[in-house]
């Protein structure tokens, strides 16, 4: 499995994301945020692994810009 994700994917994450709904880096955590509020289990699962992905790579960015 690749990492390439749809628009409808991203477009819904970010979306949600700029709600400030709480999400974490956590995979687990993000899907039962999502719970029952997605169509699919599938792009429920989607979803939540890339805005778990995202704020994982946010956190990087912030650490390597403060130790510069």
């Amino acid at each position: 499995m690749g990492k390439i994700k749809t628009k409808l994917v991203k477009r819904t994450a970010k979306t949600l994301a700029e709600k400030d709904i709480g999400f974490t880096d956590s995979f687990e955590k993000n899907k039962k945020i999502l719970g029952d509020t997605m169509s699919s289990k599938k792009v429920r699962n989607q979803i939540a692994g890339f805005l778990a992905r995202e704020k994982k790579k946010e956190a990087k960015h912030k650490e390597e810009t403060s130790s510069e």
